[in-house]
């Protein structure tokens, strides 16, 4: 059974990037293999199989990325560009404030 996660990347104000990851997105694997990646690259692949630490193994071709106002976890774990590295935000992390609508 696959661990999904998604990376959230904001790309303007109240607008949130979504991108799946649908192999390994437990967290013991994700941040040290996401951690040579920049939000640009991510971006790119749009639709991930799997992050690895030498190749971001991604659909061809893509599914757009869900775009949303603020990051939001669909799936077992959500990760978001902070301060200049990856974090994962997990049910028991504060997710950023949510913008009020």
């Amino acid at each position: 059974m696959s661990t999904r996660a998604q990376i959230a990347i904001q790309t303007g104000p109240e607008k949130w990037a979504h991108i799946y990851v649908h192999y390994d997105g437990y967290p013991t694997h994700m941040l040290p293999a996401l951690a040579r990646w920049t939000p640009k690259d991510i971006l790119a692949a749009s639709e991930i199989r799997q992050v690895r630490s030498d190749e971001l193994d991604y659909f061809d071709p893509p599914h757009p990325p869900k775009m949303l106002p603020y990051p939001t976890r669909e799936f077992c774990h959500l990760y978001v560009w902070q301060g200049g590295a990856w974090a994962d935000i997990t049910p028991d992390t504060p997710m950023p404030e949510r913008p009020q609508l």
